[in-house]
């Protein structure tokens, strides 16, 4: 590992602070005087600190379940960044008193070079050295941290959100994620209670993974041939991971937006979203291709499309690439999450493995496949987890699993998941509901004569039909999912739930 400088320089004007051998930009050095760091007490260059706006009202809202996450500059600038840096810095050293070592990735959106920039800054100052591996996906640290037995990560990204948007996903050592449960809540007051820590500055160093990663992910493929695939990384970082990762593999590529550019130019980079991947549908078909995969900005995540550029449900995707688990682990426990079709735990247990039901969420699924062992997981928003990644996501080897499945079937990709579509569901459907809690109870009672249960929002089981009511973890919005036997079932069921839940009945 080289070690050098690593904070990267902006365009506008830099500084160095007397005694140390790094220079900061001009944001950094008026968030120093700000907060009185010691050495600006000797600067020549000091001049009257100014509190900000942003400064005075900086929002708590940012911590959110899984991470932090607000629109830049507004919720989240430079100053407080650099608090939070140090804030999680301190965070690790009360969980792990020997943490030396923390790996800061960041995506390719415009305000992530500098908040990276002054996250380092904070992390540094609070004690603690910082591993750079520069321009990453967020699956990129998981493996950082596990690989190299790190001590924890932080990804700057905002992953699928608007370009206006940035923010921090955190794990800790072995690649164990930090959610609000489990950390983010402290690492909140610490932020809240912010005081400049005293003279104690950690290294920079820069590390390049590209090269192990590539080995790694590679692991998961067996016998590949050649598939012509359209592949939409929306301008994210996909972009730069499948040229290095498919490099020298079998595979013909037709690529789609990989320029990196985090404002986004041709469409968000979530391709959860029905028009977000309308490019990529066409372009299938339009050259025949035997696949689309489509990723989001900070590639962790992939939504596929057939060879008839039709959408396939990620727990549709779930349950085939549990069935290539099974194949080598007989046995294996695989987790899907609850919005899941019943097609999952039936291929699951069809095909010899035991079928775990988990809550919404990657903090809950990774904690869960860590304590059940279990070999592979699946979520409906297109994360999809592997024990032998860390127990972490990663939409690189989901999509290489994929191709390999396919290899080895030699049949369209429509015929590969066709036995898995034997219901009929809603997908998941948004409201607005301004008491989201009332409202769950509402249902809950309405629908007591059903199977009930409350593992996340709550779940409603007939025989025919069952539906599950959450609240977003993320925005203020209440999440149904509904399946039916048939479709007459669903749309009777989906008519009836939207009824309630919009107060019409």
């Amino acid at each position: 590992m080289k070690k050098e400088q690593l904070l990267e320089k902006d365009e506008e004007k830099q500084h160095r602070c007397p005694g140390e051998s790094y220079t900061i930009s001009d944001s950094i050095c008026k968030g120093r005087q700000r907060v009185n760091y010691p050495k600006c007490k000797v600067c020549l260059e000091k001049v009257e600190p100014v509190q900000t706006q942003t400064e005075s009202r900086m929002s708590m809202n940012i911590f959110k379940s899984y991470d932090i996450r607000g629109k830049y500059p507004s919720e989240i600038d430079e100053h407080t960044t650099r608090k939070i840096g140090a804030s999680i810095a301190q965070f690790f050293k009360e969980k792990n008193q020997s943490a030396k070592n923390i790996v800061v990735g960041r995506d390719m959106r415009v305000s992530s070079r500098a908040l990276a920039n002054s996250l380092i800054e904070g992390i540094c100052a609070a004690g603690l050295n910082v591993v750079n591996i520069g321009v990453v996906s967020t699956e990129m640290t998981y493996f950082a941290v596990g690989y190299y037995n790190y001590d924890g990560s932080v990804m700057v990204t905002a992953s699928h959100n608007p370009a206006e948007y940035n923010g921090f996903k955190i794990c800790r050592e072995r690649a164990i994620p930090v959610g609000y449960e489990t950390g983010l809540d402290r690492i909140a007051k610490l932020t809240r209670q912010y005081h400049p820590p005293r003279e104690q500055q950690g290294n920079v160093t820069f590390s390049e993974i590209f090269k192990d990663y590539k080995k790694h992910v590679l692991k998961f493929v067996r016998n590949l041939r050649h598939l012509r695939i359209v592949i939409d990384a929306g301008n994210g970082m996909a972009g730069k991971l499948i040229p290095i990762v498919c490099d020298g593999l079998p595979i013909e590529i037709i690529p789609l937006y990989f320029e990196l550019d985090g404002s986004f130019p041709n469409h968000e980079a979530n391709p959860l979203k029905a028009e977000n991947i309308l490019d990529l549908q066409n372009k299938v078909r339009e050259t025949k291709a035997h696949l689309g995969v489509a990723f989001d900005g900070d590639a962790d995540r992939c939504i596929f499309v057939d060879e008839m550029g039709r959408a396939i449900s990620c727990d549709t995707i779930t349950a085939l690439i549990a069935r290539r688990m099974l194949e080598q682990e007989k046995g294996a426990t695989i987790l899907y999450d609850l919005r899941s079709s019943w097609a999952v735990p039936e291929e699951i247990k069809a095909a010899g493995g035991i079928p775990y039901r988990e809550r919404v969420g990657h903090a809950y699924m990774r904690a869960t496949l860590r304590e059940k062992n279990a070999v592979f997981g699946g979520e409906l928003s297109g994360h999809y987890y592997f024990r032998d990644n860390y127990c972490s996501d990663s939409g690189m080897i989901a999509f290489l699993t994929v191709l390999d499945i396919l290899s080895t079937k030699r049949i369209p990709f429509s015929n590969v998941v066709a036995p898995f579509k034997r219901y009929y569901s809603t997908g998941e459907t948004n409201f607005e509901v301004e008491d989201k809690d009332a409202k769950i109870d509402e249902i809950a009672k309405k629908f007591s004569d059903g199977k009930v249960n409350y593992l996340d929002g709550v779940t409603v089981e007939y025989s025919d039909w069952w539906f599950n009511v959450r609240k977003s973890n993320t925005e203020p919005l209440l999440r149904l999912n509904l399946e039916g036997k048939t479709q007459e079932i669903m749309e009777k069921g989906k008519k009836l739930l939207i009824g309630i839940i919009q107060g019409k009945s």
